[in-house]
């Protein structure tokens, strides 16, 4: 098969769950530990860190990856779901796997594959796992799909384990409540690793904290060791300039980040507290590496799509939030931006909880509705059904790049247009 036709296969034959929703899920480990023992285990002797949460866990794993590369570690990055290209979920020093191993890959384990019959994501990682351990990477940044107790990812035993945050998010699947979420994602928890823990609730902190002390696994909570000040914070910058606290006096001043949405100061600090155990680990990484690192993640990653500012003229800016609790932090940042009229080009996917997720959205802004064209997409007559009985006005469109063409066709220079709603609905501008 050449590429077009192994990505056709893949898309196609195995259960993918960001096409079809959560018929794709496997509610166990049995098909990974089968992959892996086909492929011989490259999971064994991967020296990797391991990020879980419910938001944030892309950009911790972006930013981790880009500090190690910077600090001259031939890095290892598995992210999911892509935007565009399916090897942007698989990369070495920012660079995707090539377009020929992931053909030769395929088509030597086809016929295992069948038998197994794993699901997309099992696949996906399996062959990560294999690629990372025959490039001989120095150390990997593997990020978990959904959960983490059952997640595929979490055959592995990592230097350390990171949970960035809870949120509710695919209850349907880890539970209807953030203490059910909090313990599928405490699943990544191992004995004697160290665990960086994000943001927490007193009842999130208690659920990662029985665990840790049960797993003898040694527990940082990044929010209490380290605080974070954002300096002159403007949204359309290119960078933002941030001071770190640790012990009440200047740890790290004046570090540039191109990840600019405000949210991403919690990451930052996140991804900070991962790199001062990495240090304590034996893993050298210097303030100048951290430096170098966080100025350029995109550059060294290929991360697309948080925040991100796709023109200026009239400002449009995309970002892939896509829960309630990744909204929260984007919405308010669309405020700070002074501008006559918003703009907002829609489009979610089926099986959130839409009403909630409306709540959230401004109701003086215009909306462009539409459905990325994915099965689990929301059909967007539906989307503006229930948008107009929350008081949310606009028209219906066939794609999201006609919602985009008419969007820029009716703002004026002084408006703003936002694109979100859904990875997917993002994936289609960028």
């Amino acid at each position: 098969m050449n590429y077009s036709e192994t990505i056709e296969y893949l898309f196609s034959a195995l259960p993918m769950f960001h096409r079809i929703g959560p018929a794709a899920y496997k509610a166990n480990l049995d098909n990974t530990y089968l992959m892996c023992e086909l492929l011989d285990h490259p999971e064994k002797d991967l020296k990797c860190i391991h990020v879980a949460g419910t938001n944030g866990k892309g950009s911790v794993s972006h930013i981790l990856a880009s500090i190690l590369q910077s600090a001259g570690f031939k890095t290892g990055l598995y992210t999911s779901p892509h935007l565009k290209d399916f090897r942007e979920r698989i990369r070495i020093n920012g660079a995707m796997v090539s377009e020929e191993w992931v053909s030769d890959f395929v088509s030597k384990h086809q016929h295992s594959f069948e038998e197994i019959k794993p699901s997309f994501f099992e696949m996906t990682t399996a062959m990560a796992f294999k690629y990372f351990h025959d490039q001989q990477t120095d150390i990997a940044v593997i990020e978990t799909g959904l959960g983490g107790r059952l997640d595929s990812t979490n055959v592995l035993v990592p230097h350390v384990s990171v949970i960035t945050n809870i949120g509710l998010d695919h209850m349907n699947l880890l539970g209807d409540t953030l203490e059910k979420i909090a313990i599928e994602k405490a699943g990544i928890i191992k004995s004697n690793i160290p665990i960086v823990i994000g943001e927490y609730s007193s009842t999130t902190k208690l659920i990662f904290t029985d665990k840790a002390n049960m797993l003898n696994a040694p527990i940082y909570f990044a929010s209490e060791n380290f605080k974070i000040i954002a300096q002159n914070y403007n949204a359309l910058e290119e960078y933002q300039t941030v001071t770190i606290i640790k012990d009440h006096e200047d740890f790290l001043k004046d570090l540039n980040c191109d990840l600019t949405g405000k949210y991403q100061l919690k990451n930052i600090t996140t991804a900070i507290q991962t790199v001062s155990i990495l240090n304590q680990l034996g893993i050298h990484i210097s303030e100048n590496n951290i430096r170098d690192g966080l100025k350029n993640v995109k550059k060294n990653t290929g991360l697309q799509g948080r925040w991100q500012i796709i023109n200026r003229s009239p400002i449009t800016i995309c970002d892939t939030g896509h829960n309630e609790d990744g909204l929260r932090e984007v919405l308010p940042l669309l405020q700070e931006i002074p501008h006559d009229s918003l703009h907002i080009v829609l489009g979610m996917v089926n099986d959130k909880e839409i009403e909630k997720i409306l709540e959230l959205f401004p109701k003086d802004a215009t909306y462009y509705f539409c459905k990325a064209n994915i099965p689990r997409g929301l059909d967007a007559a539906i989307l503006a059904e229930k948008a107009s009985l929350i008081g949310l006005k606009g028209i219906v469109f066939a794609s999201v790049e006609s919602a985009l063409l008419a969007a820029q066709k009716n703002a004026l220079n002084s408006d703003i247009i936002f694109v979100g709603g859904s990875t997917f609905t993002v994936a289609e501008i960028i």
